[in-house]
């Protein structure tokens, strides 16, 4: 992570060191280094520059305004879940045109919402969702491009909470049953057909899923030719995997070679919806050790961070290196970076040498992704403040929530 580096002992984002951070915004606190989000952004879109595309950034990844505005003014299209992170989208600055609308459970406010918008896409996961939308934009007067999402039974060999193309998954239509839908969907009012896809999971760190997965779209667009239906796109979804520790992520540039040598010659568009990879290595969480516990079997270092501002250790064994904001020449002690909330699963690492003191600050590396977005309020703790690092400027994104904030749309009884 060439963005967050030390120098002369201490650890800066970009030009800042992350003390000085902290002092100014208190902890814990997420840190996010622009340059680090734009050139990962630039290495997507220049990996396909040979090829019609569009990269659509992942929304639930990191869906703070900031991150999203950086990321607009680059001309970053958006993959969306929901009618808030559509709501994001546009108030940082995202071009609606550019948004493709994803996920199993789509309300029909939420497609009102998009069809007013103007949205590029909808892919749809169910023939239940494609029955409601045609309702929905026949009653609105609309027309709703629509793409199938194809669960194209691929095993993307990553953790089975986030692997989203096996048959057992609750994402997409059946591979098997897509053609009869689509012609079905070619019949339905206020319903365009403009292309097909499929996201088969996350962090997945081979390109063989990838390039399986397009096949199997790809088999059932040259059916679909035949028939007379055309796509103007193809989405092959995200899920390209990042280093978290001694993982091996192809290069993108080789994903991309292997994508467009898949598509062949035919003439269409190519949808991207990184995520993890553009957000993940863009982004650290600081957090400062509250006490040093040593135990009988293990030690515990407790920071003012918790699972509520990081889940994904807890939810999923995740690794995040842990890196001292100011290295120190000390013994070094193997500690469980632990938080206050009173969960056994409340770690954010576990049995890491590290020379602390009580008061030390840490930061956790490559937590840009899937960090803050998926944070809460458990236990009643206030979320983290965000900060963007521009070269040797700060920008406060987000303030940290306050327990009056928690509690300003609540009331006791009468």
């Amino acid at each position: 992570m060439a963005h967050f580096a030390y120098r002369n002992g201490e650890l800066h984002a970009e030009d800042v060191p992350l003390a000085r951070i902290a002092g100014r915004y208190g902890t814990p606190c997420y840190v996010y280094s622009r340059a680090a989000l734009t050139g990962a952004w630039r290495a997507w879109d220049g990996a396909f520059a040979g090829h019609d595309h569009l990269v659509c950034y992942a929304v639930k990844a990191n869906s703070n305004l900031a991150v999203l505005n950086i990321l607009a003014r680059l001309g970053s299209g958006f993959d969306i879940v929901s009618g808030g992170e559509l709501a994001r989208v546009l108030a940082a600055g995202g071009d609606a045109g550019r948004v493709v609308f994803s996920g199993v459970g789509k309300s029909a406010d939420e497609m009102r919402q998009a069809l007013a918008a103007g949205i590029l896409c909808f892919n749809v996961e169910s023939a239940a969702e494609l029955s409601r939308l045609s309702r929905v934009a026949a009653a609105c007067g609309r027309t709703a491009a629509v793409s199938l999402r194809i669960n194209p039974d691929i095993d993307a060999r990553t953790h089975p909470y986030i692997a989203t193309g096996l048959k057992q998954n609750k994402f997409g239509i059946a591979w098997e049953e897509a053609l009869a839908l689509y012609r079905r969907a070619r019949e339905l009012p206020g319903i365009a057909v403009t292309g097909a896809g499929c996201h088969i999971g996350s962090q997945i760190t081979e390109i063989g899923p990838f390039v399986a997965a397009l096949g199997r779209i790809l088999e059932l667009a040259d059916a679909l030719r035949a028939e007379g239906m055309v796509l103007g796109h193809i989405d092959a979804g995200g899920g390209l995997g990042i280093r978290y520790r001694d993982e091996s992520p192809p290069r993108i540039a080789d994903y991309a070679a292997a994508l467009v040598e898949g598509l062949g010659k035919r003439p269409v568009r190519l949808l991207l919806e990184p995520g993890r990879s553009l957000a993940g290595p863009a982004g650290v969480l600081v957090t400062r050790v509250e006490y040093l516990k040593r135990g009988a079997a293990r030690n515990f270092a407790v920071v003012d961070a918790a699972m509520n501002d990081l889940m994904r250790p807890a939810l999923y064994d995740a690794f995040h290196e842990v890196l001292p904001v100011a290295r120190a020449a000390g013994p070094q002690t193997e500690w469980d970076i632990v938080g206050p909330v009173c969960e056994t699963g409340d770690f954010l690492a576990r049995g890491r040498s590290l020379a602390l003191a009580e008061g030390d600050l840490v930061a956790i590396m490559t937590a840009g992704a899937y960090g803050m977005s998926m944070s809460s309020n458990y236990n009643s703790r206030p979320r983290a403040a965000e900060v963007v690092v521009d070269g040797g400027a700060m920008h406060l994104a987000r303030e940290r929530e306050t327990v009056a904030d928690l509690m300003a749309r609540e009331s006791i009884l009468p």
